[in-house]
């Protein structure tokens, strides 16, 4: 929770290092004189400890602490992909079992019974590695079961995926609902020492706890994480935001773009909808597959309904931080394959939104607009996809949008970001590889 600002403690030593580092390259350290800054943040850095996130989402974390004391039994085990499958990650985890395995001499340290455990290397070059210091067949000798380098089911491919009912651990950075295999199985994300303690011990558990075989409620220590957040005085140059090199006039629309789009609007009232819930990873490396089959399955892992309620020309209206997640670019081009033009949200990832217009995707926010949907529409048993009954009139170019309902009575009018001549642009050659090739066409 917030509170009030800390007192520093660093070290002296760490202050000169600093300082020494900063007067060596003041340009690398000093900002603009006329920077801007929306927000000031703190972060009490004696107040973290090891958190573990999940299940079923990076935004869900709880002290690992206060985890292991639910013992939460799991699955399955995962040391794969290539964030957390570094030379560095293998170590960790076989130091781990080297650990336990002084502290008990006279047995062999194995998975726990029930518990299946994957690994994978990060590459070829970072498998070689592992191998040759030995920490390659710590793992295995501890009951590991290896994976060729690559992707794996970190993304939902190959052998070893969740199941229904399943609960996995993993030392990924993505953990939706349905990537790692069953959208009925549970993952939770951890660091590789974790994740090798907990498959040693079978539930989720510290290194600590595994080197004693005991949780030692003692010493636990769940206390909060202490930041702030603070609004920054507002900045002379700040104003509407555009989407482009620049705003433009209401009559500044380049050749073919449309100055204006209408449909139906289909509000997705979640937040963090993630590019999984967009566009499954299992199908990531489907190069056949067809727009069609795109459209059958875009939103699988939201709501298997959404593919059956869209229809071409429908404008999206979803929730804060919509396409976090990885940067598939098929989360937007499924949406264009199902005929969406235009994606309206509370705040959009920025790949997402680069993706998108990248691929001839409209993306803009405002969160005026959600927050008066959510109003409309809340209710505790909503429908993760709601065909609103209204319809969307929006204005690109004037960064306007009204919306009306059954009668044709307005009944909202707001204001869109504009759509720049640079955005305009992609969208008018389908995207940005067609008005590359155009652009060397012309050369």
């Amino acid at each position: 929770s917030c509170a009030a600002r800390p007192r520093a403690t660093v070290s002296a030593d760490a202050v000169a290092a600093l300082r020494a580092s900063v007067e060596a390259e003041p340009s690398r350290w000093i900002a603009d004189r006329d920077a801007a800054y929306a927000k000031h943040l703190w972060l009490d850095l004696e107040s973290l400890t090891p958190h573990v996130s999940g299940p079923d989402s990076v935004k869900v974390a709880t002290p690992l602490a206060a985890l292991e004391r639910r013992r939460v039994s799991i699955n399955k085990a995962y040391i794969v992909s290539c964030v957390n499958s570094r030379a560095k990650d293998l170590r960790e985890a076989a130091d781990v079992i080297r650990a336990v395995q002084n502290a008990r001499p006279n047995s062999p340290v194995r998975a726990a019974d029930g518990v299946a455990w994957y690994v994978a290397a990060a590459s070829s070059q970072v498998m070689a590695d592992a191998q040759a210091s030995g920490d390659w067949q710590v793992l295995v000798d501890a009951g590991a079961k290896t994976l060729p380098p690559g992707c794996g089911p970190c993304i939902g491919l190959g052998v070893g995926l969740l199941e229904d009912g399943e609960v996995g651990i993993s030392a990924t950075n993505r953990n939706y609902k349905g990537r790692m295999g069953s959208k009925k199985a549970h993952t939770y994300l951890s660091s590789p020492a974790v994740v090798a303690a907990s498959a040693i011990q079978g539930f989720i558990c510290s290194p600590a706890t595994a080197v004693s075989g005991a949780i030692d409620s003692a010493a636990a220590d769940t206390r909060s994480v202490r930041f702030g957040i603070e609004n920054a005085a507002p900045s002379p140059r700040a104003g509407a935001s555009s989407v482009g090199a620049s705003a433009a006039a209401a009559s500044d629309a380049i050749s073919g773009f449309p100055t204006s789009l209408a449909g139906r609007l289909v509000f997705l009232p979640a937040d963090n909808l993630n590019t999984d819930g967009i566009y499954p990873g299992k199908y990531t490396y489907q190069d056949d597959i067809t727009r069609e089959q795109m459209k059958a399955i875009v939103m699988e892992n939201y709501d298997p309904e959404f593919s059956r309620l869209v229809q071409p020309d429908d404008v999206v209206v979803a929730g804060a931080n919509f396409g976090t997640g990885s940067s598939r670019e098929q989360a937007a081009t499924a949406l264009l394959a199902a005929g969406v033009r235009l994606v309206v949200c509370e705040s959009a990832s920025e790949t997402f939104k680069r993706n998108a217009v990248n691929n001839g995707l409209l993306v803009l926010e405002s969160p005026r607009l959600v927050q008066w949907l959510r109003k409309r529409f809340q209710s505790p048993d909503a429908a993760p996809t709601i065909v609103s009954g209204l319809d969307a009139h929006v204005g690109l170019v004037a960064g306007k949008i009204q919306l009306t309902d059954s009668s044709g009575t307005s009944v909202y009018d707001g204001d869109l970001p504009r759509i720049g001549k640079a955005a305009q642009e992609i969208i008018v050659a389908g995207g940005l590889e067609n008005w590359v090739r155009a652009r060397m066409a012309a050369q």
